[in-house]
């Protein structure tokens, strides 16, 4: 950052680290002891919808990757688009596999990186249940700001998210993830697939 950066108040934005994905894992396993919450083996890559050949191509490929995990026990990536026009890519594994199915987030992420569509990316989802009750819990990686933080929407309620829980959650997971700071980027991701 420059001398003006500094004085204008800019800064530069940080750059993604699709790295710290595998970070979650070892959270999961925090998550489970201190919280109750397992993985439900679902997790989700959203970006904003892009039209054309070399998108069709890229989406041919992820299918393809994602597809050959068929073999090992995944489930055939779907995709699917919500109300606000962002397409979502759902992926899944059985509970017990969080580490492959962060490898196959890490790798959709990377090929649309690769793919020339970064700036498309929005956020990754690895999807949670309460052990012994209803409510479901997501860690969302926000892709352009290299941070986490949980999402945990209300059983039964329209939009309403458990804000307690989710604050909970954050003191929780500090040590293992990179936390959004700013509670103004904890976006919900209302309609989500497997959420």
């Amino acid at each position: 950052m420059g001398f003006l950066d500094a004085i204008l108040g800019r800064s530069k934005p940080v750059r993604p680290d699709l790295d710290n994905l595998f970070a979650v894992p070892s959270a999961a396993v925090t998550l489970q002891a201190g919280a109750g919450f397992v993985p439900t083996g679902v997790g989700s890559v959203c970006f904003a919808s892009v039209e054309g050949g070399a998108f069709a191509q890229l989406r041919q490929d992820v299918t393809q990757l994602l597809d050959a995990d068929t073999e090992r026990g995944g489930i055939p990536v779907e995709f699917s688009q919500d109300e606000y026009g962002y397409t979502w890519l759902l992926a899944q594994h059985g509970p017990d596999a969080v580490a492959d199915l962060v490898n196959d987030l890490h790798a959709v992420n990377t090929l649309l990186a690769d793919g020339g569509f970064g700036p498309q990316l929005l956020c990754s989802l690895v999807d949670f249940r309460e052990e012994h009750g209803t409510r479901s819990l997501a860690l969302v990686y926000l892709y352009k700001r290299g941070t986490f933080y949980p999402f945990a929407p209300v059983p039964g309620a329209k939009e309403k998210r458990d804000n307690a829980l989710e604050l909970q959650t954050r003191g929780l997971l500090a040590d293992d993830l990179t936390i959004e700071t700013d509670l103004g980027r904890w976006f919900p991701v209302w309609g989500a697939p497997g959420l």
